[in-house]
């Protein structure tokens, strides 16, 4: 879950649950684009909330926030990031490489991917410029006037930024994810979206039934690093303990190695 709240009617647009719930009102979803990337979008086709993305039975698995398409079939994905978990740059380049997957069928020539953006709305800097906006397109580093052209965009939006580097539009918006009020006209749709669904019933049971799978899983992982713990202690294999507190890829591989589920 994307916020360490956990009560629902406590719970702000940062949450991620909260956000995939609002952004399934197409017009909502539709206004905050276009307030994001300062363009006009005629329509939106099928949202869709936390779109699932699973090509390989290998690979891993991850839950799309927000996936629609426009009627030139470029494609959004928005995430709502609340925690910097330290990995987001590789996760948008993962993110955007699924979505090449999701929008190419077999045998499809290369020219049919259409424009797509990907866009972290982060509630910390990233980057740690004071930036509101900070967005990627592939550059030559040769030469900054050529663009590579394959039509990816990766944006990372920051809510606590400083500089006077966005729309007042925007700055509403990412105001009111911070917990800050604001009055512009889409933060006014947004309030009123939030708390039509809060009084849903049936999303606050979904809520709180995702809130418990993660809650056990967390107590699962946990019983499984007590473990392994336990082992590296009675082998002297202090070094490794070290290790697996820090890498993770290595703490998966200690897990093989001793059988631990």
């Amino acid at each position: 879950m994307g916020n360490k709240r956990t009560d629902w009617e406590e719970l702000g647009l940062s949450n991620d649950f909260l956000f995939g719930k609002v952004m399934s009102n197409p017009e909502i979803c539709k206004e905050t684009l276009e307030t994001i990337l300062g363009i006009a979008i005629g329509r939106i086709e099928y949202p869709e909330r936390q779109k699932a993305v699973d090509e390989d039975k290998d690979a891993r698995s991850v839950r799309l926030d927000i996936y629609v398409k426009d009627e030139e079939k470029t494609v959004y994905n928005v995430e709502m990031q609340a925690t910097d978990t330290r990995e987001l740059p590789k996760r948008s380049r993962y993110y955007a490489s699924l979505i090449d997957l999701q929008e190419l069928d077999k045998g499809e020539p290369y020219w049919n991917l259409k424009k797509s953006y990907v866009i972290f709305i982060c509630t910390f800097d990233l980057f740690g410029e004071g930036r509101h906006q900070y967005t990627f397109e592939n550059l030559c580093q040769e030469n900054h006037e050529i663009t590579l052209g394959d039509g990816t965009v990766k944006m990372f939006l920051n809510t606590e930024g400083t500089k006077g580097d966005i729309s007042g539009g925007l700055k509403a918006f990412l105001d009111y994810v911070g917990g800050r009020e604001s009055d512009s006209p889409l933060v006014r749709k947004l309030e009123a979206e939030v708390s039509r669904a809060k009084k849903n019933r049936e999303w606050r049971r979904e809520y709180m039934t995702l809130l418990m799978r993660d809650q056990e899983n967390i107590e699962k992982g946990e019983n499984r690093y007590a473990q392994l713990i336990q082992k590296l202690l009675k082998e002297n294999r202090y070094d490794a303990i070290e290790q697996a507190g820090k890498d993770k890829v290595y703490r998966q591989k200690l897990y093989k190695e001793y059988h631990i589920l």
